[in-house]
């Protein structure tokens, strides 16, 4: 899954990064508000992470900005202001969820992970399909009851494709999940991490969509 980290605290943002990249996420982070919003008018996103007291463009000026156009992304705002009518200004402006600073690094992944499931359109913390079963709270990944130890860039493709059964995703959607900027993207890396896949949970589970990407069937 694919994140946007708008953070101008150069030592939260750095918390915070190593934090979700350590939990398998692919993370862009920005510190002011107009390089938010030009963020999110040019890259897709599963979860943007948004500071409201951004320089250049006020947080809830980015939120506005982003549902005018009618974009769903999830938008968990994570700040320091603390009164209840801020907490309404947000949530009135098109945030999910709101986590004031500051905040226990866990509850935040377990509000991110709630986001992002309620995002898919499941309310089950474990998606189960065919016999696969994968927990992304502890990353646990099981076929027919036994676990499977996957990479976290075979997770990052697993993830997304289990979660929406039926739903076919191109090589250069699963690219924007696999990759942040900063990151070098091999050609044929999603073929690959498809291929390790196949091998650990079945050759059936994952299908190829001629022309189009790849799905995880709905039966």
């Amino acid at each position: 899954m694919r994140l946007l980290l708008v953070e101008d605290d150069t030592m939260i943002g750095e918390t915070v990064l190593d934090m979700l990249r350590a939990d398998h996420y692919a993370v862009d982070w920005v510190r002011d508000g107009e390089m938010a919003d030009t963020a999110l008018r040019t890259q897709t996103y599963d979860l943007v992470l948004l500071d409201l007291g951004l320089p250049r463009l006020d947080g809830l000026d980015v939120l506005r900005s982003l549902r005018a156009r009618r974009v769903l992304t999830p938008v968990l705002i994570a700040t320091a202001r603390d009164s209840v009518q801020q907490r309404i200004a947000g949530l009135d402006a098109g945030a999910d969820d709101y986590v004031l600073k500051p905040y226990d690094l866990d509850e935040l992944l377990a509000r991110i992970r709630a986001l992002l499931r309620r995002a898919s359109g499941r309310a089950e913390p474990v998606y189960e399909h065919k016999g696969v079963s994968i927990n992304p709270a502890t990353r646990e990944v099981m076929v027919d009851g036994q676990p499977v130890v996957l990479s976290a860039r075979e997770w990052s493709v697993l993830e997304p494709l289990l979660a929406r059964p039926g739903m076919v995703l191109s090589r250069a959607q699963l690219e924007e999940k696999l990759y942040s900027w900063k990151d070098e993207i091999s050609s044929d890396a999603v073929e690959v991490y498809i291929h390790g896949l196949r091998k650990k949970l079945g050759p059936e589970l994952i299908l190829n969509v001629r022309g189009v990407g790849y799905m995880v069937p709905k039966s």
